[in-house]
């Protein structure tokens, strides 16, 4: 780290000597599950009183309305906890944004609840990973920048929500609005256990396809039926026929059905699109609507899709590529090979890039499996990450640009 200067290496300190550990223990033993209202208003407040060490004002951003399909075929309203954020200095020079999530995959009733260690350096946990210990690494690095002589010259906005895991679809209005203006974003999802960072990401959009037919006797009368079942499954085969290259598609699950002596007439399709390009999501919800009008002549149903496209691709484009850029020369005065290469997950870094800002999306720290009764996170990389993430933004700030 010879290519620091003194105030570089006051700032790594203070970062590296933050509590983090204890802060990951702490907040991964509360159940913050995306529908678990209680935890995740007891998830909010334990985060509010931890960056309530920072300046700025602080809100909680209430959700924005959310509609789902259920399995009888009506719609209802789905509840969301509130999400955070943290204003600093909105009228400094450079502003950034950094994104983490409080939720977790994990409901009340899962058997995973507590943490583990597996090893003197793996920590076995829900959340560990995904995100909790990405939310202390950042906590770490705002703390440590905040203490620096041009802290002045930076204004950000943090924003911890509270739906990334179910699409941030109540959050993705207040992405976009605090995405505005910003000259950069970090989000702190985990990196691999290498330290390799995600780059291109692929886009998402999920549906329900509800087909309403008419029930008969499956015996006597089964012609005056139009089974809306038959229906689903012909839709699901037709939609899967658009899948290739730069575009998966996977029919995930029919809802419906019933007695085998019914001809049904309800059934819904959950399906999940991948796009690689905007110009796939263009192909694919051309394709969704010519199915769907030849199911509707063919098996003379009512059909209604629910749903959409919520996640754009995120390419690297030429902001892009500078902030990696940048985060890479941080890694390597501190020691560490930063790469990134492509994948199709997706999180609020597309949300993010689509509003033309660019992001590095995997500023968490390094661990695995997560989703699963496996997820862990390799402790050593709370300091390491929390180094790069303080270096990066004081870099930022320190140039007025990428």
């Amino acid at each position: 780290m010879s290519s620091l200067s003194n105030a570089e290496h006051a700032v790594i300190d203070l970062a590296q000597g933050q509590p983090m550990l204890d802060q990951v223990l702490a907040w991964s033993a509360i159940n913050s599950g995306t529908r678990n209202l209680t935890g995740l208003a007891a998830m909010a407040n334990q985060l509010a009183n931890g960056f309530a060490a920072l300046p700025g004002d602080m809100a909680f951003d209430q959700p924005a309305p959310v509609s789902a399909v259920q399995p009888d075929g009506t719609t209802t309203m789905i509840d969301h906890g509130a999400h955070l954020v943290l204003t600093v200095r909105p009228d400094a020079p450079v502003q950034l944004l950094l994104t983490g999530h409080m939720d977790t995959v994990f409901p009340r009733d899962h058997s995973f609840q507590t943490t583990a260690w597996r090893d003197d350096v793996t920590l076995n946990g829900p959340g560990v990973a995904d995100m909790k210990g990405g939310i202390a690494v950042m906590l770490a690095a705002l703390h440590a920048v905040e203490a620096s002589p041009i802290a002045g010259k930076l204004g950000y906005q943090v924003m911890i929500n509270s739906d990334e895991e179910t699409g941030s679809l109540s959050s993705a209005p207040l992405i976009e609005r605090l995405a505005r203006g910003k000259l950069a974003a970090l989000t702190y999802e985990p990196a691999l256990p290498d330290g390799t960072l995600a780059g291109a990401r692929g886009g998402t959009g999920n549906f329900s396809i509800t087909v309403r037919g008419r029930s008969a006797h499956a015996g006597r009368n089964p012609d005056d039926g139009r089974n809306a079942l038959l229906a689903a499954a012909d839709i699901a085969l037709r939609l899967a026929e658009a899948h290739g290259p730069g575009l998966t598609v996977n029919p995930a699950r029919i809802d419906g059905g019933g007695p085998n002596n019914v001809v049904p007439d309800l059934a819904i399709l959950r399906v999940n699109f991948r796009p690689a390009s905007i110009d796939q999501i263009v192909r694919a919800q051309a394709h969704i609507d010519l199915v769907v009008q030849a199911a509707v002549a063919r098996h003379d149903v009512k059909i209604d899709v629910h749903g959409g496209f919520n996640r754009p691709p995120k390419p690297i484009d030429p902001g892009a590529a500078k902030l990696f850029a940048l985060v890479k020369a941080a890694g390597a005065d501190l020691g560490l090979e930063i790469g990134w290469h492509a994948t199709g997950g997706v999180c609020d870094g597309n949300n993010i890039a689509a509003c033309g800002v660019p992001v590095v999306d995997t500023m968490g720290v390094r661990g695995g499996a997560i989703h699963s009764a496996d997820e862990f996170l390799l402790v050593d990389s709370l300091a390491e990450r929390a180094a790069l993430s303080a270096l990066t933004i004081l870099r930022i700030a320190e140039r007025g640009h990428l």
